[in-house]
């Protein structure tokens, strides 16, 4: 069966294009199926794939979800018919180890519990931190793992304010239910922040954060810096980090184990059944965060994500009824 794909073909350049995957016994862990729905994490896809200038093609997007087809002979938990979430690209067909894959409730649409991926990046830091509920967080960078990472955060109980010097970012985070949301970190919070999520990979951003979280409080930096954006001088923030008894970390989400460990307390896969059950709940508002397109608009919609122009700061691609696929 022909597998149609997403590819960056070049520089700024986006097609829909066939794969040439000749057909192989499906492994015994395995599953195997048709996508219902892909998302797009901006910040990965644009500056790792998007605006690449060697390397083609790249093959984006790591969150999906499909409708089981075929299963291995050693899956037995898992059948033709249902629908899972996992870590696969934007193509129209799926495979993968069954173990990777997390069974979507039966309520729940498919292009909310996509959504679970991008969940599971700041819930590695919710695992890690020190700093429990109810203490004060701040996030900043409002994209869609910064607006999910508030969510969350509000969820288990913490108080969230939330920050993006975008307007249309904090008017997406006040419709999904965020209470304090503003333009900037003001000298108000000075001492009141126990941890900073910093999902924007602004310097300005993690330098501010370093200045305002009370004594021993946690800096985690969730988002990637891409590139520099800032003359500032690594002194200021060593200087910082240094007088304030700041605990600077990376939000690398993958410190947590992918599988349940026998002495552990989290993992990726709990994490992901955890956001799965939120979403279906309702307990988390994903709605106004992306809107649907088909794989043929791709060129569109990521000229759009990097434009900031679209109508919402992710976009969905739909597999279903794409003729070919």
């Amino acid at each position: 069966m022909p597998i149609k794909s997403i590819a960056v073909t070049a520089h700024k350049q986006v097609e829909l294009i066939d794969l040439d995957t000749p057909g192989k016994p499906l492994a015994p862990d395995h599953i195997r199926g048709r996508t219902l729905v892909s998302l797009t994490s901006p910040g990965t896809e644009l500056n790792y794939a998007f605006l690449s200038k060697d390397r083609f093609p790249l093959h984006p997007g790591y969150a999906c979800v499909f409708e089981i087809e075929e299963v291995g002979g050693q899956v037995t938990h898992l059948k033709p018919g249902d629908r899972v979430m996992g870590m696969g690209g934007h193509r129209s067909r799926q495979e993968m180890p069954a173990a990777k894959a997390q069974p979507v409730p039966a309520a729940l649409a498919p292009e909310k519990a996509v959504f679970a991926r991008l969940m599971g990046v700041s819930m590695s830091t919710l695992n890690t931190t020190s700093v429990t509920a109810p203490a004060h967080v701040l996030v900043t960078g409002l994209g869609p793992v910064g607006n999910l990472a508030a969510q969350l955060f509000a969820r288990c109980g913490y108080k969230v304010t939330a920050v993006d010097p975008s307007p249309a970012r904090r008017e997406t985070a006040t419709a999904c239910g965020l209470k304090d949301v503003q333009a900037s970190a003001g000298e108000d919070l000075q001492d009141k922040i126990g941890l900073h999520a910093e999902c924007s990979g602004h310097e300005q951003a993690a330098l501010d954060g370093c200045k305002l979280v009370r004594k021993l409080g946690e800096v985690v930096l969730i988002g990637v810096p891409w590139a520099r954006k800032t003359e500032r001088y690594a002194f200021e923030l060593l200087d910082a980090v240094f007088h304030r008894y700041v605990v600077l970390r990376s939000g690398w989400e993958w410190q947590v184990p992918v599988e349940e460990e026998k002495f552990g307390h989290h993992c990726i896969g709990s994490n992901y059944a955890a956001a799965l059950d939120w979403l279906a709940s309702g307990a988390i508002e994903v709605s106004p965060l992306a809107t649907l397109y088909s794989p043929e608009d791709c060129q569109q919609v990521y000229m759009g994500l990097l434009e900031q122009t679209l109508a919402t700061p992710a976009a969905l691609f739909d597999w279903r009824g794409l003729s070919g696929a």
